[in-house]
């Protein structure tokens, strides 16, 4: 990175890994944001702040008026896959950037709640230890497609697993109560169970992924 090149920070660890992400685009990579790291960030003299992961009810999320504030200061901010879609779908028109999936379902109203991309995440790692909402209804859908289960039993997955706090979903979870309450058999339940662990869409890992090509773009113009 020359004098000139843009000076990027990234906050994620949830929706890919720091390692992973570094492999991609040359940037400071931060944990997830929190409340005030913006406007650190904006002190120290980054000129491009992409989000991706943040903290959500444990401890107090991203500001909206530190994001507007950094963008009337001149800096690039650009979110998608998890706390970034979110802020970018409430901020676009002030000027945040959005891109992926996930920042369009919530622009466009057809996710309206926080939970759907918040999950429980190791302290230390940043690696979540439960599974979201947005991989759970496409993981499902993907399910329906190769016709494991059809659209009714789809829908009735999705529904216990949006009854379950975000801490504790998981495809396990899900399965277990659904053949508990014979919603669908045992054999089923387990069937399905290996078919979404091993065939995940992780359409988070994949929002993240675009933020950090359209950063790549934007610096690669910025130069």
């Amino acid at each position: 990175m020359n004098d000139n090149s843009p000076k990027i920070v990234v906050f994620t660890g949830t929706s890919i890994s720091h390692s992973d992400a570094g492999e991609i685009l040359e940037a400071v990579y931060m944990p997830p944001v929190q409340r005030c790291d913006v406007e650190r960030s904006v002190k120290a003299g980054y000129n491009i702040i992409g989000i991706i992961d943040g903290t959500f009810f444990n401890r107090t999320a991203v500001a909206h008026r530190e994001i507007i504030k950094a963008i009337r200061n001149g800096v690039i901010v650009i979110g998608g896959a998890s706390m970034g879609a979110l802020r970018a779908s409430e901020l676009d028109t002030y000027g945040m950037i959005g891109t992926g999936k996930i920042y369009e379902w919530y622009r466009n109203g057809v996710l309206d709640a926080d939970d759907e991309v918040a999950v429980a995440t190791n302290p230390d790692t940043y690696e979540a230890v439960s599974s979201p909402m947005v991989n759970i209804r496409q993981t499902l859908l993907h399910a329906c497609e190769k016709q494991i289960i059809d659209d009714s039993i789809k829908e009735i997955l999705i529904q216990i697993g949006k009854q379950m706090h975000y801490t504790y979903r998981s495809y396990m979870g899900i399965m277990r109560k659904a053949a508990d309450e014979e919603i669908i058999s045992a054999d089923l339940a387990e069937d399905l169970l290996e078919f979404c662990i091993n065939n995940e869409v992780d359409i988070k890992r994949k929002d993240a992924l675009k933020v950090l090509e359209r950063i790549k773009e934007i610096a690669g113009h910025e130069q």
